[in-house]
C-alpha cells in the first residue's frame, strides 16, 4: 500500500521540520520528491539526506510568492525527472515577518506577507502544476495548513489563522473542480510541532492528550496517505493533525 513509485512531487518549504519529513516519507515510498526551501542550503541538504538513504531527490530552491521564480522552479523539476509533478505539498507558510501581534497593535506594512506565501504561495505552485495532472488523469494536491484556521487565540496569531483560513477555503474549491480529472485536493491542519524546546514547550505538551507535540515523521506519514493512490476518494477535507487537542 502507499506505493508512489513513478510518482513525481513537489515539496515546498521542505529544508527543515515538516516539510523536510513530508520530502522523506515520500521519497521513502518511491517518489522522486524536489525538494523546495527559500534557501537553497536547506533544500540542498535535505535532498542529500534523501539520496543518501537510496531515495531520488533533488534541490529546487525558489520564492512561492513569486510566480515567474515558481514555474522556473517547476520547469527545472520536470527536466531533472524527466516528467510532470504528480504530487503537490504546500508546506511553504512562515515568512521572515510571521506577522505575530494582537491586531490592533501591527502596522499595515505588515498584514500582507503571511497572506502571500499562504495563499497566493499555493495558487501559484497550484497553477503551475494542475493543467498537467488534469490532462494526465492523476494528481494530488496536500495544503499544509493550522488549527489557528478555525480556532480563534489570543496569542497574536490573527494574520496566519487568516491566511490559513483563507486557503483552506481555496482547497475546498479547487477540490471540487479537478475531482473530475482524477486529482484529489485536501488540507493538513497541524498542531503544535517539536520545532521548539524548553520548559514552556514542555508545558504545553503537557495539556495535549496524546502528552507530546507533532513531529515531522508524524506529517510526513499522513501526507503520504493522501498522495497515495488509496486515497483517491479522499478529497476537499481538513484533516486534523494534533494528537486530540482540538477534536471533531
Amino acid at each position: 500500500m502507499f506505493d508512489l513509485s513513478g510518482r513525481t512531487a513537489l515539496v515546498t518549504g521542505a529544508g527543515q521540520n515538516a516539510g523536510a519529513g513530508i520530502a522523506r516519507a515520500l521519497a521513502a515510498q518511491g517518489a522522486a520528491v524536489a525538494v523546495n526551501d527559500l534557501v537553497p542550503e536547506r533544500a540542498e541538504a535535505v535532498s542529500k539526506e534523501i539520496t543518501a538513504g537510496g531515495g531520488t531527490a533533488v534541490p529546487i530552491a525558489f520564492d512561492v510568492t513569486d510566480l515567474a521564480a515558481v514555474r522556473d522552479g517547476v520547469g527545472r523539476a520536470r527536466a531533472e525527472f524527466d516528467r510532470h509533478i504528480d504530487i503537490l505539498v504546500h508546506n511553504a507558510g512562515i515568512p521572515a515577518d510571521f506577522g505575530q501581534g494582537q491586531f490592533r497593535t501591527l502596522d499595515p506594512s505588515r498584514w500582507r506577507a503571511p497572506v502571500e506565501i499562504n495563499l497566493f504561495g499555493a495558487m501559484n505552485c497550484l497553477s503551475t502544476v494542475i493543467d498537467e495532472m488534469c490532462d494526465a488523469g492523476w494528481g494530488r494536491i496536500v495544503q499544509i495548513s493550522s488549527g489557528s484556521a478555525r480556532t480563534g487565540s489570543d496569542q497574536g496569531l490573527s494574520l496566519y489563522g487568516a491566511a490559513k483560513s483563507g486557503v483552506e477555503g481555496f482547497i475546498r474549491h479547487v477540490s471540487q473542480e479537478v475531482a473530475p480529472f482524477g486529482v484529489t485536493a485536501n488540507t493538513l491542519a497541524l498542531g503544535l510541532q517539536t520545532n521548539a524546546a524548553g520548559e514552556h514547550t514542555a508545558a504545553i505538551a503537557a495539556r495535549i492528550p496524546t502528552r507530546r507535540l507533532g513531529t515531522p515523521e508524524d506529517v510526513g506519514a499522513a501526507a503520504v496517505y493522501l498522495a497515495s493512490p488509496e486515497a483517491s476518494w479522499m478529497t476537499g477535507q481538513t484533516l486534523n493533525l494534533n494528537g486530540g487537542s482540538v477534536t471533531t
